[in-house]
């Protein structure tokens, strides 16, 4: 899975980084094939914000936004947020299709 990580009007350390992919890859487990994440870091009015976006197939994205104080306090905030979300994705049951009877010719 590809996981890209951005930075905007801020600057983060490797840590982070290093820190964020981890976080990242062990909540990906939760769906069988995720595409790929993308995780955004910001700082605006001296308050961090992270945005934790998850591809998931058919189409679905799970979107986490969060702001605190610092960066790991709103990553591990968003972290929880995309993990519900995808734990309650996963317990939702879907339709299923039924089996359609054969139909006999001159019976109604």
């Amino acid at each position: 899975m590809r996981i890209t990580i951005t930075a905007r009007h801020t600057e983060i350390d490797n840590d982070l980084r290093a820190h964020t992919r981890e976080l990242v890859e062990k909540v990906a487990k939760l769906v069988r094939r995720p595409h790929h994440a993308q995780v955004i870091f910001t700082e605006e009015h001296d308050e961090a914000g992270v945005e934790i976006a998850v591809h998931v197939p058919r189409g679905r994205v799970h979107v986490a936004k969060s702001q605190a104080a610092d960066h790991r306090s709103a990553l591990d905030a968003a972290i929880a947020r995309v993990k519900r979300q995808l734990l309650d994705e996963k317990e939702t049951p879907r339709a299923r299709r039924t089996a359609r009877r054969s139909r006999v010719p001159g019976a109604r």
